[in-house]
């Protein structure tokens, strides 16, 4: 059984005393393909560097909507860089993590909306697909989604637990990511939302360092906790562990084009 990771941040300081020995960990538990994703210049330069060591890791490359610098200039000296970068770099699948946060940043909502639209054109330049954030701003990113042509689809990642948000997010051709909050004890409706994810649209995710599932939730997350995503997913749709692993694979795959 062979498990893929869509969306992770291998980045973060958080791994900085032991991140060898965690990668060693991650494919010998079966996580044999992971992403480890940008939300800034530098935790994507990060991920660039990381990726280039193993073959079996990849890159989305961005700036999140919590890493929108604070003036319009620096915004676009920012999405300068990330242009330059993306080019000539096979290891970067996606343009992400990318969106809408007004949860944790709820002062410059214009710019994080400018941001997200001139990234949705950076991909559609580049023909990769997108990797979205969004949080508390679940009608801006659809209306966002809605004008703005994404040419190459793309995920909805650690999708929120929001009935209206993944039936517009299929309509529109996107791919869902669950994480760990699906298995947490008081998610009240995460079976209803895997319900409504037909297979071909279905990935996993970690977001490690962060959110842990049950049953290691309160551990810094790494890719081997995965598979506890899986499993939740196989109870709901009534599969096998290893028929969720080789559906969600091949999705993951196919989005992002490996």
């Amino acid at each position: 059984m062979e498990l893929f990771d869509s969306h992770s941040h291998l980045n973060d300081e958080k791994f900085n005393e032991d991140r060898e020995e965690i990668i060693r960990q991650i494919y010998n538990a079966g996580v044999t393909r992971f992403v480890t994703a940008g939300y800034s210049v530098e935790s994507s330069k990060k991920a660039i560097e990381i990726a280039g060591k193993y073959d079996f890791i990849y890159v989305t490359f961005g700036v999140s909507p919590n890493d929108i610098p604070h003036t319009e200039e620096e915004m676009w000296k920012s999405l300068d860089q990330i242009k330059k970068l993306l080019k000539n770099n096979k290891k970067i699948v996606a343009v992400g993590e990318i969106g809408l946060d007004y949860y944790w940043n709820t002062e410059n909502k214009d710019l994080q909306k400018k941001a997200f639209i001139e990234q949705i054109n950076i991909a559609n330049e580049f023909e990769l697909p997108i990797v979205i954030h969004t949080r508390e701003a679940v009608r801006d990113t659809i209306q966002i989604l809605k004008e703005n042509k994404v040419k190459h689809t793309g995920v909805f990642h650690c999708c929120p637990q929001n009935r209206e948000l993944i039936k517009e997010a299929l309509k529109l051709d996107f791919y869902i990511s669950f994480a760990g909050p699906i298995t947490f004890k008081n998610s009240k409706n995460a079976d209803e939302m895997i319900s409504l994810v037909p297979l071909d649209r279905l990935l996993i995710e970690t977001d490690s360092p962060y959110l842990s599932p049950e049953p290691v939730r309160g551990k810094r997350n790494t890719p081997v906790n995965v598979k506890y995503i899986a499993q939740k997913i196989a109870n709901v749709k009534n599969m096998t562990l290893e028929d969720v692993a080789s559906t969600t694979y091949k999705n993951a795959r196919r989005v992002l084009g490996i």
